[in-house]
């Protein structure tokens, strides 16, 4: 059965981690979600690459962050916050990607 995160989190956000990374946090609704999701580990290094169009290398990490239910991942930034043609100098639209997520559940 497919399932969405839209579905299973309460937040998904984005914002810098400083000017050359971002961090994704995806918060959610009950601790079994999260557990479930944890154990199947539907966030991981290849979906990430895939929908950041980004190498493996440019994964800083992925925490599963218990006390919170939440996942955070940290990525460098394409384009270091501020310089010319970055358009997110905040990186508060970034999570975006992550809004049409589905995985069998």
């Amino acid at each position: 059965m497919k399932q969405k995160l839209t579905d299973l989190a309460e937040i998904i956000r984005s914002k810098n981690s400083g000017p050359y990374e971002l961090t994704l946090d995806i918060m959610f609704k009950d601790f079994a979600s999260f557990e479930k999701a944890c154990e199947k580990r539907i966030i991981n290094e290849e979906v990430v690459c895939r929908l950041y169009h980004i190498p493996p290398e440019k994964i800083i990490n992925i925490i599963e962050f218990q006390p919170a239910k939440a996942i955070k991942i940290t990525i460098q930034r394409p384009i270091c916050s501020g310089d010319l043609g970055e358009t997110d100098v905040y990186g508060a639209q970034q999570h975006a990607p992550l809004l049409d997520l589905e995985f069998d559940w």
